[in-house]
């Protein structure tokens, strides 16, 4: 990534971020206002609709006492005439205007109930005035048949009250309906809906919004809905409760609600101005710092090619250096060190070819000295004519070997010399590859004592050189027998068949690969206390995988032995280039 594009992805992270974190702000700040705003205007709703409830309990009370005092009601209560009772109820009722007027005898019986709306029966009426009698209470809720009533007990008494000579008791009230809802409604300009203990009474929510309130809202202690909000039908709101009966059993409560998805819409409007300044911001920011950032940007990115160019080998890539600016500075000086680097190199090259060149001979010349000396004694002894046929034919078995050790060492100077890959992959069965290598070196007589086992799981059949291999294998297997103790020595060969392709561990018993060659253990002429060899034996085995399109390394090494690992494609490395 160049510097230009980090810059211009840096000033879009970073404008983007604090444009998302000033909405995000500005959303928090303005929702959480309008939430306590809300929430202000909720108590003021809940405190005008006490003072107007206040206002109408006094109004009620008053006309209650007022119409107790009245010396016809009073008459028409000494008669203790049921019927006559109940029809001289119709016209008090009517005269006061009230949603419900109950009276009751002396014992506290239901002898009449008028009420606006049907369903809230004299048996309703009788359990609450027996209710609120026995608790002494001059007012209470009445609910029945989905009607909720605030009603005002007064008694009749006969003469003075201080007398104590009752002749009935009046019930007066007033109905909890849809026109009172509408009015809170209107008054709070919010949604109301008042509750008898679970059940909801009269409301201004649409049915199914009256089905989620009561489905999901928990009820305190006091039998009242904490603040907070709530879900209706995908409409979120805000809500709080009032108790309209404190200390009343069961528990009558007005709720009331404000959309806050109504009162927060315009912050959706809000926001993508918000956005979209910020938009231009982040554009135009990325305009401006794209001419600045280009204008600083691009000696470095000749720089930067020249820079490619010397790593490639390229040495005389134009640089050019205007100005007398830091960076124009770093250009001349770099052209100046690429001068200094190529001469070095130069001089470099020369004098590792010269290295090369005597180590190899040195390599060379140390181990062919030893088959030569032998071959010129073997020679010396054959010229003696007291020799049997015996003793010549051993002579000439000793000679046989030192050559094939000459020939097996110049063999491996020029596998590794081969600077590209030679080699002719046929479909052939690594098994036997492997069981090829392992007879020749057994042969050797010093190696006679050693074991070897082999195991193959799936089949080892792919695309290989076998001469090759064989040279792989008998390498790692030479150099575990020199490894391994000459009388308990043990060597295994393991080939596993994998997705990928085969995987060959040849591990053995020896004391580990010794330190100071671990680390550059498969560069050419690396040997270890061994009095022959070249060097390239490991060398060679790294070249041959690796035309292979394989790789190999040791698995794990120390005082419990040693395990090469080799991953070869059952695909020839020049058959995967042809697919491709």
């Amino acid at each position: 990534m160049r510097l230009r594009t980090k810059f211009l992805l840096s000033l879009l992270l970073v404008s983007a971020s604090l444009t998302c974190a000033t909405l995000l702000v500005v959303r928090q700040r303005v929702r959480w206002r309008v939430r306590e705003e809300i929430f202000e205007e909720l108590r003021d709703s809940v405190t005008t609709f006490q003072n107007f409830q206040h206002q109408r309990e006094l109004t009620l009370a008053r006309s209650a006492a007022l119409l107790a005092s009245l010396p016809t009601l009073r008459a028409v209560m000494t008669t203790q005439h049921e019927a006559t009772i109940a029809d001289a109820a119709a016209d008090f009722w009517q005269q006061m205007g009230s949603d419900l007027f109950s009276l009751a005898d002396r014992r506290g019986r239901v002898v009449a109930l008028r009420t606006k709306t049907s369903g809230f029966g004299r048996n309703d009426a009788q359990r609450f005035l027996e209710r609120s009698l026995n608790e002494g209470e001059s007012r209470g809720w009445w609910y029945g048949g989905g009607h909720l009533y605030e009603v005002f007990i007064q008694p009749i008494y006969f003469g003075a009250p201080s007398d104590h000579t009752l002749l009935g008791i009046l019930a007066l009230g007033y109905e909890i309906d849809d026109r009172v809802a509408a009015d809170v409604r209107r008054i709070a300009s919010s949604q109301v809906a008042f509750r008898y203990d679970q059940a909801v009474v009269v409301s201004t929510l649409s049915p199914s919004q009256q089905a989620a309130l009561v489905q999901h809202t928990e009820l305190d202690s006091h039998g009242l809905t904490p603040p907070g909000d709530i879900d209706l039908e995908g409409e979120r709101y805000l809500m709080t409760s009032v108790e309209l009966a404190p200390g009343s059993t069961p528990v009558v409560s007005l709720t009331v609600l404000k959309s806050y998805d109504q009162a927060t819409a315009f912050l959706e409007n809000l926001n993508r101005w918000l956005l979209g300044l910020g938009l231009v911001a982040v554009l135009a920011g990325g305009a401006l710092v794209f001419v600045i950032s280009d204008t600083f940007t691009r000696p470095l990115a000749n720089l930067v090619d020249g820079v490619h160019a010397l790593e490639k080998g390229d040495f005389a890539y134009p640089l050019e250096a205007r100005g007398k600016d830091e960076v124009s500075d770093l250009s001349r000086s770099f052209d100046r060190m690429r001068r200094t680097l190529q001469k070095t190199q130069q001089e470099l090259l020369q004098a590792e070819r010269l290295a090369t060149i005597g180590r190899m001979a040195t390599t060379i010349s140390h181990d062919l000295r030893h088959p030569l000396t032998a071959i010129l004694a073997y020679a010396e002894f054959l010229a003696e004519g007291h020799l049997d046929e015996a003793q010549r034919a051993d002579l000439y078995e000793e000679i046989r070997r030192a050559v094939n050790r000459m020939t097996d060492q110049l063999g491996a100077v020029l596998e590794f010399s081969k600077a590209l890959p030679v080699y002719k992959p046929v479909h052939c069965n690594l098994e036997e590859i492997i069981q090829r290598a392992v007879q020749t070196v057994r042969a050797r007589p010093e190696f006679r004592n050693i074991v070897f086992v082999s195991s193959q799981q799936g089949s080892s059949e792919g695309w290989f050189d076998p001469s090759k291999l064989e040279r792989v294998f008998h390498n790692l297997l030479l150099n575990a027998c020199e490894a391994v103790p000459r009388d308990n020595g043990r060597i295994e060969i393991s080939t596993r068949r994998k997705p990928e392709g085969l995987e060959i561990r040849v591990s053995d018993n020896g004391p580990g690969i010794p330190g100071p060659v671990r680390d550059t253990l498969f560069h050419p002429f690396v040997s270890y206390g061994k009095e022959t060899g070249t060097g390239l034996g490991l060398a060679v085995v790294q070249k041959i995988v690796q035309e292979h399109g394989g790789e190999v390394m040791v698995e794990c090494t120390g005082e419990q032995g040693t395990v090469f690992r080799i991953h070869l494609p059952v695909v020839a490395a020049s058959e995967k280039r042809i697919e491709a």
